[in-house]
């Protein structure tokens, strides 16, 4: 990237230690300190889009906890029911006498 093209200024206040690690990995480099927090932040939306294993774990109970329990019925218990509640519907439903 080239130096002033497509860089926005801006301030941020940094722990002492903070910019100290800033200033000896950029001197370690060979590098510009800006190009250090560049990559540190890229670096660091990479790892924050992922998923991560306590999330990953909640997930997977909320699914277990979605996922149907064995029928308790027989489908030609089910089939029947159907078959009764499609019968009915073409009589015209339920037809309440008062």
């Amino acid at each position: 990237m080239v130096y002033g093209i497509g860089m926005v200024k801006v301030t941020f206040r940094l722990d002492e230690e903070t910019v100290a690690e800033i200033r000896r990995t950029a001197a370690r480099l060979g590098t510009a300190q800006s190009r250090v927090v560049r990559e540190a932040v890229a670096e660091f939306a990479a790892r924050a889009d992922r998923v991560t294993e306590r999330e990953r774990l909640r997930v997977l109970g909320v699914l277990e906890a979605l996922r149907p329990a064995a029928p308790t019925r027989s489908a030609a218990a089910v089939d029947a029911e159907l078959r009764a509640v499609r019968g009915a519907r073409k009589q015209g439903g339920r037809r309440h006498t008062r």
